[in-house]
């Protein structure tokens, strides 16, 4: 690297500390192209100002104690005003003016003509993280519920909430996990369903689970989980393990454990995580139990993966896979929501600078991203609760996995936002396996896909979108939660629904609206429904295989494995 680019990249790495990793660039460039047209939009100016002056009557009157009309109605996941407190002189006229001042942002920042799509999403966001920061519910003065708190406790509440700041301000200095995560060990209160790490490369280690029942399924099932995370979210508490539930209902699980990249990684790039990852893995569960189909399903970024494997052995003639199930998992990111806003060739040029001096993209620049797509429920909420109302809300074990997050190395997530974020590359025929293009419609086994209603990672229209190049029959799940608990839905949970529908080769197509409103909805887990689904497409029951097999399939240490536990 010559003078010239590595005082470049040092002044990039030193921005990138004070921006959270956002290009300053790509943010000044979507501004200005959305500054530039309103400015030349002398009708739009006049529309926005006659709004201002409205709203601002209706509010001037409510300050000296008039009435006041609810004018701005909350989204539906904004809980932040709903107590009766908020209802009161003066408090109302300050959340209804913070809500008439979205209002008017989020008209001020759409539909002026000229700006591009994706700039008017990048300003409307920042403009709505922006206010966000300065919503009434925020401060204490300005928060009823958070008054009456201190005036009852006698500021005890404010006293508690300083030492919960401090101390997670100390844990965050020296990278320890949230208060409350020690109580969800992995291995012994987490991560604890039986079996055996019975396969083990550079960059994964495969468990195979130990039969609960007196006969299993023929065919074994792969689940691919993302490398995002750890894989344990599929195997979180007894009570809510999918891979559990899987095993008790008479299948032969194995699931990888990612490696947590560091440094030295830095070369992984997405091929490797096909044939490092799937086909290894696949070539494993083959020698364990020969001559078997196998299920396989994916989570996330591991569905993704899993998809191109899929369509890469269709293409070759290989037919080792049985099913395909893909679980929040994007193939067509022409809808990928919020995350997408600053996937930009200036975004990413920025975020290359950082992740090559570090080797990889670091576990807490991912979770600041993610924390921003949700910043009232990840951020705000936190605040108010926490370090206001001097409350700490219960750790549970889902809460302790997010915690125990990974590292992304360098090449490949460099690959990754640039192939499939910005290009598209899959579901327009450029992405390339063995330096020939695959094709989704090349897929000729069952697909199984589930999407979750409140998913900000992948949102259930995009995941929707498998129906279009899918040439096979294809089942799809709308499940309620998120990207995270509406996957992790066990039987028994409250307030679980879902709705499913399967479209054979010959149906048409029907957009994702009109499926929501004609798909009936039922009570309760998804999970029986995907475990009828599998046995459906499966052989008759026979004895289990034995643990592992010879060689370098020969069982190793106990599930959960090491990978699992490096940092």
């Amino acid at each position: 690297m010559d003078l010239a680019a590595s005082v470049d990249e040092i002044a990039h790495i030193t921005i990138a500390r004070l921006t959270g990793g956002l290009s300053p660039v790509a943010l000044m460039g979507a501004y200005f192209d959305w500054l530039s047209h309103l400015s030349f939009s002398p009708g739009r100016q006049m529309q926005l100002a006659m709004q201002a002056a409205r709203d601002f009557a209706v509010l001037s009157s409510a300050a000296i104690g008039g009435q006041l009309e609810q004018r701005a109605v909350p989204g539906p996941q904004d809980r932040r005003f709903l107590d009766e407190a908020w209802n009161t002189w003066p408090f109302n006229a300050l959340h209804q003016g913070f809500r008439l001042q979205e209002q008017w942002w989020q008209q001020a920042t759409r539909d002026v003509e000229g700006v591009t799509r994706q700039h008017e999403d990048v300003v409307s966001f920042v403009a709505r993280q922006i206010l966000d920061t300065t919503a009434p519910s925020n401060f204490v003065l300005t928060n009823p519920e958070v008054l009456q708190r201190t005036i009852g406790t006698g500021g005890k509440n404010l006293v508690t909430g300083h030492a919960n700041l401090f101390e997670d301000w100390q844990r965050a200095l020296s990278d320890q996990r949230p208060v409350g995560a020690e109580e969800f060990r992995v291995g012994k209160d987490v991560a604890v369903t039986s079996g055996k790490v019975v396969f083990r490369n550079r960059l994964i280690e495969l468990i195979q689970y130990e039969s609960t029942t007196a006969t299993v399924r023929p065919e074994p099932l792969l689940i691919v989980p993302a490398w995002i995370m750890k894989y344990y979210i599929l195997d979180l508490s007894p009570e809510n393990s999918l891979v559990r539930y899987l095993v008790d209902n008479g299948f032969t699980v194995f699931i990888i454990s990612w490696k947590n990249p560091d440094r030295g990684d830095c070369d992984l790039g997405l091929e490797d995580y096909r044939k490092l990852g799937i086909e290894a893995a696949l070539t494993a569960v083959g020698k364990i139990v020969p001559r078997r189909r196998v299920h396989s399903l994916g989570y996330c970024l591991g569905g993704t993966m899993l998809a191109i494997a899929a369509a890469a052995m269709a293409r070759d003639g290989d037919k080792r896979l049985a099913t395909l199930g893909l679980l929040a998992t994007q193939t067509d990111f022409t809808e990928a929501g919020e995350l997408k806003l600053f996937i930009s060739e200036s975004q990413l040029h920025f975020l290359d600078h950082i992740m090559r001096r570090q080797g990889y993209l670091d576990e807490r620049q991912m979770a600041w991203a993610f924390q921003m797509l949700r910043s009232n429920d990840l951020i705000w909420s936190r605040v108010v609760r926490e370090y206001l109302m001097g409350e700490r809300r219960p750790m549970n074990d889902l809460m302790a996995w997010n915690a125990d997050s990974t590292r992304l190395p360098h090449r490949m997530h460099s690959e990754y936002l640039r192939k499939l974020f910005l290009n598209n590359d899959i579901s327009e025929g450029r992405y390339q396996v063995h330096d020939k293009p695959i094709a989704l419609s090349d897929i000729g086994q069952p697909i199984f896909c589930v999407g979750t209603v409140r998913d900000h990672v992948a949102p259930w229209r995009s995941v929707f979108k498998i129906h279009m190049p899918a040439d096979t029959e294809v089942t799809f799940l709308l499940t309620s939660g998120g990207h995270n608990a509406g996957i992790v839905s066990e039987p028994g949970h409250r307030g679980r629904s879902y709705q499913v529908a399967t479209r054979s080769i010959e149906d048409p197509y029907i957009d994702p609206d009109t499926w929501l409103q004609e798909t009936p909805r039922q009570d309760g887990s998804w999970w029986p429904e995907y475990v009828a689904w599998l046995k459906a497409r499966s052989g008759k029951p026979t004895a289990p295989p034995r643990l592992g097999g010879r060689g370098d399939y020969a069982p190793k240490e106990d599930a959960p494995g090491t990978y699992v536990f490096i940092d």
